[in-house]
């Protein structure tokens, strides 16, 4: 087996040959890109990269693939790697090469990296087979994008069963940051984030006779006023919102009358996102229970219809510790960054809650200042130098986290 200075030297040196192919990979995934459980095109061409490196896979749910790369006695320690497949409806504004020929779709969140990289860190670890003890999961799941999540179906079909992983890593580009670096955060992370259905019955009419209806509008206005004082204001009246980090936002109404038409229904359209699953239970009823008073209030009703999302995802403190600890020594401790908290989501959570887990970011930006467009916009795109990186940190802290729970 080799030393750790020279396994290092060689993931090192592996991952910049690597570059190239990894390249032409992450462009083709991202030239046809498939949204939420329709990565059928996908999945195959991940299956044909598997195929030609020689690692043995299956199909699990529709368009999830699982792959191994056993080592030496490969009982001794299972480790999970994953990567996510789908994209965005967006319509793409670049124009490159690989500028997404699918209209309407885009690879606007990164996915085609983290899976490219997956495939150039699954090939450098093939290669080192004979060099590690245990066995190396590869996870590519679909629809990290939309409810129920792909992560939870995968684990519902059984991905972490046969064998049983002891942990698992993931990735994700992070705009915010250069190529070439990468962030840590232990404990909390993201937020749990659920969708949020209103329905606002009034009484419809001609605009110019007040007396003969009752506004749907100005109820649904009322009832997005009173929800923001009750949860967002400074003066909330809950405190649970001050001690936990929460978000209520409303992002669509709509009410389908016209100037001189009052219709009978407004639909209202949000998220909620939370960081404590008592509180996230306790706010639920909290929100049915001021909307149906404020739209009755009004002579109204309120239906809220809650489509509960992914939970909170939580690094595990020692695993992460770890991670941080392969990174400084892969990249230097310059490179490597704390990271703050954030309200966004990830169905990955459904992995940490269930196992030791470590979701990390990657930059993604040109030292220059180029490639900083935030994730989900339709320019979005990467300094391509951030894979290397991706593909030599990922095989590098995996082994270095075999080598430490098995030493």
């Amino acid at each position: 087996m080799e030393t750790n200075s020279g396994l290092l030297q060689h993931i090192r040196a592996r991952a910049h040959a690597l570059l190239p192919h990894i390249s032409t990979l992450r462009q083709h995934i991202h030239a046809h890109p498939e949204l939420s459980f329709q990565e059928f095109e996908t999945a195959t061409f991940v299956e044909t990269q598997l195929q030609r490196i020689g690692i043995p896979f299956q199909r699990l749910t529709e368009t999830g693939v699982v792959a191994l790369i056993a080592g030496k006695n490969p009982n001794k320690k299972i480790i999970a790697l994953r990567a996510d497949l789908d994209a965005l409806p967006i319509t793409e504004i670049n124009t490159t090469t690989y500028t997404s020929k699918n209209i309407g779709v885009m690879h606007a969140c990164g996915h085609d990296v983290h899976t490219a990289s997956l495939l150039g860190a699954a090939q450098i670890l093939f290669e080192l087979r004979d060099a590690f003890e245990g066995t190396i999961k590869l996870i590519f799941q679909p629809g990290e994008e939309k409810l129920p999540g792909g992560a939870s179906l995968m684990i519902a079909a059984g991905v972490l069963e046969n064998p049983k992983p002891e942990s698992i890593f993931a990735q994700h580009v992070f705009p915010s940051l250069p190529a070439g670096k990468v962030g840590f955060r232990s404990g909390m992370y993201m937020a749990s984030t659920d969708e949020l259905y209103l329905t606002i019955t009034g009484k419809g009419g001609h605009a110019a006779m007040p007396a003969d209806y009752t506004n749907p509008l100005l109820i649904a206005s009322t009832v997005l006023l009173e929800l923001d004082k009750l949860f967002m204001q400074k003066d909330s009246r809950l405190a649970e919102t001050n001690e936990v980090p929460t978000v209520l936002a409303f992002g669509k109404i709509e009410g389908k009358g016209a100037t001189n038409v009052i219709p009978n229904h407004v639909a209202i359209e949000g998220t909620f996102r939370t960081m404590d699953e008592h509180w996230r239970s306790r706010a639920h009823a909290l929100m049915q229970a001021r909307a149906q008073e404020v739209a009755e209030n009004m002579g109204g009703t309120c239906t809220l219809r809650i489509e509960k999302g992914y939970p909170f995802l939580v690094n595990h403190d020692l695993l992460t510790v770890r991670a941080r600890d392969a990174a400084e020594i892969y990249l230097g401790k310059d490179n490597v960054v704390t990271l703050e908290k954030r309200m966004t989501a990830e169905d990955f959570a459904y992995f940490s809650q269930v196992m030791p887990a470590c979701f990390y970011r990657l930059g993604t930006a040109s030292p220059d200042g180029k490639y900083t467009s935030g994730v989900h916009t339709p320019n979005f795109d990467i300094d391509e130098q951030a894979l290397e990186t991706s593909v030599g940190l990922l095989a590098w802290l995996t082994l270095h986290e075999l080598k430490e729970t098995n030493a």
